[in-house]
């Protein structure tokens, strides 16, 4: 592969597409059986080579920056805030009959012609300053941002080498990245980029239907548009294909998938399109090594629920090849040319616990705790795009950091953005009273880890009663959370700390029961943020504790043993 003047290598132009053939009526090759293709990308000098062996005998391990910080924030903002319609906004709207396409035509048009590219085009977040958001991040309590490179809708938020459709050349004309990079330089602030391009291929199908009914019905999406059809409008010179993809419905189950929620089509090869295959996944790695080149990152991030990208089943069907380990060895070794140590990492997420990647919980929080490698429980307030309506609580984001490092995991929040860059006033309170609480109780979390014991009280179905999954509403906000519900960490000082899952009353009397007499001798015990002693006895029965009259922090209290 040639390398251009800047040290990284040419992307080839797409190599031509096979004539389409009708929908659902080829069949997915096997993955099982096809041989994992070794991409010819060059890569930075260094001990680590693109594959997981050298990876993992070569990585020293998660960089313990990430346990001191234990709370980030994600910024995952972009173009698709602009619809109000929640998350996956851009594929949404070319579903007939969803919000997200109600909206569209509302604000825009009908996609057939004011389609998602009409959306980057207009798309100015003018009130966006990532200084000022930095700022009032760290003042609420967060030590790193997750700031998104690129989404599903496949628009780069950077000034990117390999994909023209980007915040420099279409919509703002601002280099968003280097905004926030520049942010979290300046408030000393950790900082990574999220990639979430991989299965931009399906995920974009429905671009390439049409309405079923109506006065618009068979009238191709935008999604079949060429290059040829851009000859003076905004964006002549554009090649949709960039964008959108190409039209693969002709694989048995990718039209079916592409309306439901989420999920993706059946695990297999796009066997008719291997030459694409090949480029799409080249350029998927070459736009993450342009990020690590340029913009630095302490940890990247892909999205999926498979063992990694390009691995052909689930979120990464249609390609198997070694992309994620050429980035992971050329980001590595180019950190190692850069600092001189690698202190950086990778989030795959959800990949079994490997030596080099870091682990994600989005969904839930692990039953019990977990320490067989480092995780970040992550989830967004509201949505992962913005919608009307959020439930802003400042109770609820304490509560979601204590399960999660109670469970020796870390934290990142997405904060939900307007499609201007702004956030709503509440949402700005809720961070101003999350930050208070922290600096109150911030000995107990930054830095901490789990203890042997996760924590007691009431018990549902077997287990702990924990707040449900999912995206972080009214309903978490709600969660019956009593005094009786405890979690533990031991801080960074060695001492084991008590957080009650709720504010109890004035004099209310609460008993940890795992911590009995026999058990362990206990010499004293405070409340953070409390000046006064604090009544306690050590029984047969338990450690009991009498809260003051005057408490010194809503939503959780945090005890101190000694």
């Amino acid at each position: 592969m040639a390398v251009s003047a800047d040290g990284l290598p040419t992307l080839p132009p797409i190599p031509e597409i096979p004539s389409i053939k009708p929908v659902n009526t080829v069949k997915m090759g096997d993955a099982q059986s096809f041989q994992e293709v070794q991409l010819d990308i060059p890569i930075a000098d260094g001990p680590f080579k693109p594959n997981w062996e050298s990876i993992e005998s070569n990585y020293p391990g998660t960089p313990q920056w990430l346990r001191e910080a234990k709370i980030g924030f994600w910024v995952h903002f972009g173009p698709q805030a602009a619809g109000e319609s929640g998350d996956w906004y851009a594929r949404n709207l070319y579903k007939q009959g969803h919000k997200a396409y109600h909206n569209h035509v509302r604000r825009y048009g009908h996609p057939s012609e004011m389609g998602y590219k009409d959306v980057l085009h207009t798309w100015n977040p003018s009130k966006l300053n990532p200084d000022v958001l930095t700022s009032l991040y760290k003042e609420a309590g967060a030590r790193f941002l997750m700031i998104q490179g690129v989404h599903h809708d496949n628009y780069d938020l950077w000034n990117s080498k390999y994909q023209p459709w980007n915040s420099v050349n279409v919509g703002p004309k601002r280099d968003l990245l280097r905004e926030w990079v520049n942010a979290c330089c300046k408030h000393n602030m950790h900082y990574g980029v999220t990639f979430h391009h991989e299965y931009t291929w399906w995920w974009w199908q429905t671009a390439f239907g049409a309405d079923k009914t109506g006065p618009n019905a068979g009238v191709p999406y935008d999604g079949h548009l060429t290059m040829k059809d851009g000859k003076g409008k905004w964006w002549e010179g554009l090649d949709p294909r960039r964008l959108y993809g190409i039209d693969l419905r002709e694989y048995e189950s990718v039209e079916e998938k592409a309306y439901t929620d989420w999920n993706a089509p059946n695990d297999g090869i796009f066997t008719r399109h291997l030459d694409y295959a090949k480029w799409y996944a080249t350029q998927w790695a070459l736009r993450i090594m342009d990020v690590t080149d340029n913009y630095d990152p302490d940890f990247i991030y892909t999205d999926g629920i498979t063992q990694g990208p390009f691995v052909g089943n689930g979120t990464s069907t249609g390609y198997k090849c070694n992309a994620m380990q050429t980035v992971l060895a050329d980001y590595y070794n180019r950190t190692l040319q850069r600092r001189g140590e690698v202190n950086t990492f990778s989030i795959i997420k959800f990949k079994k616990p490997t030596n080099g990647a870091v682990n994600t919980a989005e969904f839930a929080f692990p039953d019990t705790i977990n320490t067989s490698q480092s995780w970040i429980r992550e989830a967004p307030v509201g949505d992962w795009f913005y919608s009307p309506g959020f439930t802003y609580d400042a109770a609820t984001l304490v509560r979601f950091i204590i399960e999660a490092v109670s469970r020796d995991g870390n934290v990142a929040l997405n904060i939900p953005m307007r499609p201007d860059g702004s956030i709503e006033k509440a949402c700005e309170e809720m961070l101003k009273n999350l930050g208070k609480w922290l600096d109150i109780n911030g000995q107990a979390i930054y830095g901490s880890r789990a203890w042997t014991t996760l924590g007691e009280g009431d018990i549902v179905d077997g287990k702990l009663k924990t707040m449900p999954g999912g995206n972080i509403t009214k309903i978490h906000a709600d969660f019956p959370y009593t005094s009786r519900d405890i979690r533990f960490t031991i801080g960074k000082d060695g001492l084991l700390y008590i957080f009650t899952m709720n504010t109890p009353k004035a004099k209310e009397k609460l008993c940890i029961k795992c911590m009995a007499l026999g058990k362990q001798k206990i010499s004293d015990v405070t409340l953070l943020g409390h000046n006064g002693k604090i009544e306690w006895q050590q029984t047969a029965e338990g450690l009991s504790i009498v809260c003051p009259q005057s408490l010194p922090c809503p939503y959780a209290l945090t005890f101190c043993v000694k």
